[in-house]
């Protein structure tokens, strides 16, 4: 019963009316508004304030919505304890990943996690870090997969794998061949890098600044799948992780050297949080398939 008073206030709080929290939850007004009035009943306190057009929450609304909102995770995160099967016969996992990896990491992982646990539907997202993080918080998500750079205090983190940056080239550019390139060398090239809202990006232009680089941007793109169409298609070059290039036999990655661009990264998870075995399962399997791409 608890449960539901919950979920009804948290439906009007969220919507801003009965009538359309009535309708999102698929019950009667009369009825959601019958268990909102029993919740303030049992609290001796008035949650909403009915008088104007739009339901608004009172102040002691507004305490008690924080709460809410926790009890409501905590009692998710049972339901699926209690659903929870440990040998994997059945369950679902959330994952979510940001923009590069699913250009080398996540087929590997997928195709070994899907191999060896094929009744535990996956749900994944490419989606950047701070979102990820904040769907952590809110229960959205079980498993994130990004970099160990800055992250809100209540997320757990474990290192995953290093990721080293290369210049990466089509087959037809002049340094296909080449081992490795200088930092400074990277002034002489066209490039065409992702866009300013991706974490690569930032990384980057960091490491242009402290090494004194001025790349010659001639194209911008917000899809890691664009910037390699035109690398294969084109003279320009980029800067992307050199394990791109394993699933790319038209391209060639790079070093640079002595100088290398390297960043970590971590599986995240909220910290405390009840970990299924579909959970557990998948992080293990991440660690293994990521050793085997680096010393691949």
């Amino acid at each position: 019963m608890l449960a539901r008073h919950i979920q009804y206030f948290l439906a009007v709080a969220q919507h801003h009316s009965f009538t359309r929290a009535a309708a999102a939850l698929h019950v009667s007004q009369p009825a959601l508004s019958q268990q909102v009035r029993q919740l303030e009943e049992s609290l001796g306190a008035q949650l909403f304030d009915r008088s104007g057009r739009t339901t608004r929450l009172t102040d002691a609304g507004e305490v008690y919505l924080r709460y809410a909102k926790r009890a409501s995770q905590e009692l998710q995160e049972a339901r699926r304890a209690i659903h929870d099967v440990g040998d994997l016969s059945r369950g679902s996992l959330r994952v979510a990943v940001t923009p590069t990896f699913t250009s080398y990491l996540v087929g590997p992982l997928v195709e070994a996690f899907h191999g060896r646990y094929p009744n535990i539907t996956l749900n994944l997202s490419e989606i950047a870090q701070e979102r990820m993080e904040q769907m952590l918080q809110l229960d959205e998500l079980d498993v994130g997969i990004a970099f160990d750079e800055r992250h809100a205090q209540d997320i757990d983190t474990s290192p995953l794998l290093v990721e080293t940056l290369a210049l990466v080239v089509g087959s037809q550019h002049p340094l296909a061949q080449a081992s490795a390139i200088g930092p400074q060398a990277l002034n002489d090239e066209s490039m065409i890098l992702l866009s300013a809202e991706f974490a690569t990006r930032e990384q980057i232009e960091r490491y242009c600044r402290q090494h004194g680089i001025r790349p010659q941007v001639m194209m911008e793109a917000n899809a890691i799948g664009a910037v390699i169409e035109v690398v294969r298609r084109t003279t320009l070059s980029t800067l992307l992780p050199a394990n791109i290039v394993l699933a790319h036999d038209d391209l060639a990655a790079i070093a640079l050297d002595p100088l290398r661009l390297q960043r970590t990264a971590v599986l995240m998870q909220r910290r405390g949080v009840y970990q299924t075995a579909a959970a557990r399962a998948f992080l293990a399997l991440a660690k293994e398939v990521a050793a085997q791409l680096e010393h691949g």
